[in-house]
């Protein structure tokens, strides 16, 4: 088992991971009689699209002994109706990196076959920059 996903009322879950003990609060987003006073489920798909990324441009810049240390992702989701759901993801990332032209070129093909991109419906558009 991953993780643990508690519902606490009031539109609101907590999802610990079993492993780290660490813990996720979502909350419906206001557009959907929730609070949003914290990342909604959508959002987190969102948000896991960019951290997986970094995640995978990260062990590829480590294997390669390039440093992209502080580079970040900014991510907007935008839902659609009928039936509700993520229609679009942007991500600009903003990339702190000593990476020569060949790296960046590695490294932003890696970033596109993350396991998150590759499980991501295809019906869902995916916008990705990187500024170097």
């Amino acid at each position: 088992m991953t993780s643990k996903v508690t519902y606490l009322g009031d539109l609101r879950t907590s999802s610990v991971h079993l492993q780290s003990g660490s813990e996720i609060i979502s909350d419906a987003p206001l557009d959907n009689n929730g609070k949003g006073e914290a990342f909604s489920p959508t959002d987190t798909v969102a948000n896991a699209l960019a951290t997986c990324m970094l995640t995978v441009m990260g062990i590829k810049a480590r294997d390669m002994g390039v440093n992209m240390n502080d580079s970040t992702a900014e991510v907007t989701k935008h839902m659609i109706a009928d039936p509700r759901r993520i229609g679009k993801i942007e991500v600009v990332f903003t990339m702190k990196s000593d990476a020569d032209e060949k790296a960046k070129t590695i490294l932003e093909r890696t970033a596109l076959t993350c396991p998150v991109h590759q499980s991501l419906h295809s019906d869902i558009e995916k916008n990705i920059i990187f500024n170097w």
